[in-house]
């Protein structure tokens, strides 16, 4: 006895697992359930057919012993699109009616009922696309697919390349300093001591991360190399200061004060020396 078998065994003394057994059946055999309440429009159907293309055939339609499909009439309806004369199909042998009409629903309803960790699945499809991968054939529709790429949805972020239209009546302003817990984050010009010494709140820094882009000293072109030019002609470079608290350094933006692991953390925005 396979594995397979043995499960099957435990799972149903009286009968077979459905799956245990793949056959080739004609298409012109199969017959749609007068009542599936499941829709399927045919944007849904071209998408099936695209993804049989891609893939073949990985998922056999699931029927009762006079034909009649219990799960997988989009697939048939796909398959008649591309004219095949036979798909696999497993059987449910010994099904009552109310099993089968149970299943037809609840093959749908429990699928859906999963969920997606929208970083995860921004992390796969942005692997996907970078590889050059048609997306079209994962599904998702166009609009739903570039909010994903985009960050947008997932654990309150926004586009990270949308910038806020000014208030008339901004509620920050400079000399503000907001707490979020450990956190503290203070609005100010960073080359101000006067306003980076309350976001500190006494704590000397313990590491200075400078040159985020990958140490480059962000010369203009033509501009000699830093060192040989003087200070004012350079460009400026952001540096993250961060408290004794600790926390890992966090990319920061020029002109900026932001939050840093578990420790403070302010953007130093001054000229390259």
């Amino acid at each position: 006895m396979t594995s397979m078998e043995s499960r099957a065994a435990v799972a149903s003394p009286t009968r077979p697992w459905p799956a245990d057994r793949v056959e080739l059946w004609p298409t012109e055999t199969l017959i749609p359930y007068a009542n599936n309440p499941r829709l399927h429009s045919a944007a849904d159907i071209e998408r099936i057919v695209a993804s049989i293309l891609k893939w073949g055939w990985t998922n056999p339609v699931l029927v009762d012993e006079q034909g009649v499909l219990i799960a997988g009439h989009g697939r048939v309806a796909a398959a008649a699109r591309l004219g095949l004369k036979s798909i696999p199909v497993i059987v449910a042998r010994g099904w009552s009616a109310e099993e089968k009409q149970a299943y037809r629903l609840a093959d749908n309803e429990l699928a859906a009922r999963g969920s997606w960790d929208l970083d995860l699945l921004r992390s796969e499809l942005g692997d996907l696309k970078f590889s050059g991968f048609d997306l079209d054939l994962i599904g998702f529709e166009p609009d739903r697919l570039d909010e994903i790429l985009r960050g947008l949805g997932s654990s309150g972020l926004s586009d990270p390349d949308t910038v806020p239209d000014v208030p008339d009546q901004p509620v920050t302003v400079p000399g503000d300093i907001w707490r979020l817990g450990d956190h503290c984050v203070g609005c100010g010009d960073s080359i101000n001591a006067a306003d980076v010494e309350p976001v500190l709140a006494g704590a000397q820094p313990q590491l200075m991360v400078s040159d985020p882009l990958m140490g480059s000293a962000m010369i203009r072109p033509g501009e000699p190399a830093v060192g040989s030019a003087p200070a004012s002609s350079r460009k400026a470079r952001c540096s993250t200061m961060t408290a004794p608290t600790g926390g890992r350094p966090t990319r920061c933006l020029p002109g900026m004060s932001l939050m840093c692991g578990t420790g403070r953390c302010t953007a130093m925005w001054s000229a390259a020396i």
